[in-house]
């Protein structure tokens, strides 16, 4: 968990109960909806409302704490921040799967932003299709 403290202190934010009690759970099941977040940190702190989940989460998306996955026609996920990913989003089962390559050509996705006169701050890509499980039962 102090892991999580120093990640907070240098994003300029407390090391609060619930923000740590967020991360942990985010920790622990990867892409998650705002709702199931706030169930399973209600179960260690049942004070907590789901107002001060939404305002932390966003707060922690703001400061570069966490990132938000948007999802067609469904909830954004939220995860912990790391280096640079595609998210593969099943359209049957809504799971998001993080693929990690190396060859994510961010020089190539700033040219296209340049020549747009676009001045790209970040990247985020997101593949739709069937995962595997879902295929099976097809």
């Amino acid at each position: 968990m102090s892991k999580y403290h120093t990640v907070l202190n240098q994003s300029g934010l407390k090391a609060t109960n619930q923000r740590l009690g967020i991360l942990e759970v985010l920790r622990e099941r990867g892409h998650s909806a705002i709702d199931d977040i706030y169930q399973r940190v209600k179960k260690h702190h049942p004070t907590i409302s789901l107002a001060t989940v939404y305002k932390n989460i966003e707060v922690m998306v703001e400061r570069g704490v966490l990132l938000e996955v948007p999802i067609a026609g469904r909830k954004s996920q939220y995860e912990i921040k790391k280096r640079d990913h595609i998210h593969l989003i099943c359209l049957e089962c809504g799971s998001v799967m993080d693929e990690m390559i190396e060859a994510i050509p961010q020089e190539r996705l700033a040219q296209v932003a340049q020549r747009d006169d676009f001045l790209l701050s970040s990247s985020q890509i997101n593949l739709y299709g069937i995962c595997h499980n879902c295929q099976a039962s097809i």
